[in-house]
């Protein structure tokens, strides 16, 4: 069993693990909880009730922020020629072809998203490993290879704040929400966007209930279990 520090167990005194929070004042909780000498990360956790082995039930999409996630995002775009020039305008910090997959393979992995047009990923696929274990890898289903017409587009969505979530191997969604610093009404909105988000990634052949639990930590704190129903009644309408 993982031992945790004193700070830890101040913070889970906090709490009643009993009971099951709005989400409002499991926001409030969550910023009170956080120990940390840094700008913790407020996160959502979310247990699906799906099957990960099963390809029909995979849960992945995009949720824009509204508000962002509270730190600059460093966006490469793998193109050449008008693509790589329209990226270049579109404020893509790092814009080209073989040149940036060799930069890669050599070690070289200082951006937060990856985003490609199509006629490059014959060339990016030979990433996949570099890429994939660390969740960077350009997907036509996560939005990030896309024609050159739409580089301003999904550039700029990256910059404000465009988060990716998937389901992983234990039935598990973890997505960033925003920091500690972030007014409550900005982390509450950033909340809405994703359930909002999953919600619509749901797959057709899913039977059953969707979402099983969902909780809020930040990055050092306890987690802090919300009430389901108000959760997934959130929305931005």
């Amino acid at each position: 069993m993982t031992k945790h520090g004193k700070n830890y167990q101040e913070a889970v005194k906090l709490l009643d693990r009993t009971k099951v929070y709005e989400p409002a004042e499991a926001i409030e909780l969550a910023k009170k909880a956080a120990h940390a000498k840094f700008d913790e990360t407020v996160e959502l956790h979310l247990r699906m009730g799906v099957d990960p082995r099963n390809a029909s039930q995979q849960v992945r999409g995009v949720a824009l922020l509204p508000h962002g996630l509270g730190k600059k995002v460093r966006v490469l775009v793998f193109a050449q020629g008008e693509a790589e020039r329209i990226a270049e305008s579109a404020g893509a910090d790092s814009v080209g072809g073989e040149e940036l997959i060799k930069k890669i393979e050599d070690g070289w992995l200082d951006f937060d998203v990856a985003i490609a047009t199509p006629d490059m990923m014959g060339k990016v696929g030979k990433l996949g490993k570099i890429l994939g274990r660390r969740g960077l890898m350009p997907n036509p289903k996560a939005g990030t290879v896309v024609a050159e017409d739409n580089l301003p587009r999904v550039i700029d969505e990256a910059r404000k704040g465009r988060v990716e979530f998937k389901l992983d191997r234990t039935a598990i969604i973890h997505v960033p929400l925003g920091k500690v610093s972030f007014e409550d009404d900005k982390l509450m909105d950033n909340l809405t966007a994703v359930i909002e988000a999953v919600e619509k990634a749901k797959p057709g052949g899913v039977k059953g209930q969707y979402v099983k639990t969902a909780s809020l930590a930040t990055t050092m704190g306890p987690g802090i279990n919300l009430d389901l129903k108000t959760t997934l009644s959130l929305s931005s309408s």
